[in-house]
């Protein structure tokens, strides 16, 4: 059975991120999207937050499971029994930064964790969470960027901030 793990922020879920899981559902027999519980970072919806509006965005895909976690990848991972670590690319920059973290993984986990990389689909490629963050912090559409269920969410947060 090929199982693989999707960590990232998701702070908001974007249609690039949606698009990475879609296409990655067809390749793997189940895949987990993980919500990283980072704490050097503010986001703007809570792990809790995200990790239900992942379940919502994601719910047709019956191979797809969300959680969250904090830590090391690698030991997320392990404690999963997953070997396979998926990551979306959108450029040539974010491949020099991924390829970095892959290699620290595998090396780490004594080569027991790989990486596979899905590049997002060309529609989306210009997408980011930073970028819908802050086209919403000044009121911009974001219909292009997240489903449409997620932005009187991100509204809200934006309205509470002021």
């Amino acid at each position: 059975m090929k199982r693989a793990v999707y960590p990232g922020s998701f702070d908001p879920v974007t249609f690039g991120h949606l698009d990475v899981i879609e296409r990655a559902s067809q390749m793997f027999d189940e895949l987990t999207v993980s919500v990283l519980d980072n704490k050097a970072k503010t986001p703007l919806f809570s792990v809790t937050e995200r990790v239900k509006i992942l379940k919502e965005a994601t719910k047709h895909l019956q191979n797809v499971t969300v959680d969250s976690f904090n830590g090391l990848t690698i030991d997320y991972c392990k404690q999963k029994g997953v070997h396979i670590v998926l990551r979306g690319l959108r450029a040539i920059t974010d491949f020099e930064y991924e390829l970095q973290i892959a290699q620290t993984n595998s090396k780490l986990s004594g080569g027991e964790v790989d990486t596979v990389f899905l590049t997002t689909s060309l529609e989306y490629a210009y997408l980011s969470s930073s970028a819908v963050k802050e086209i919403a912090s000044f009121g911009g559409d974001i219909s292009q960027c997240v489903p449409a269920f997620l932005i009187p969410l991100i509204a809200e947060k934006y309205k509470n901030k002021f």
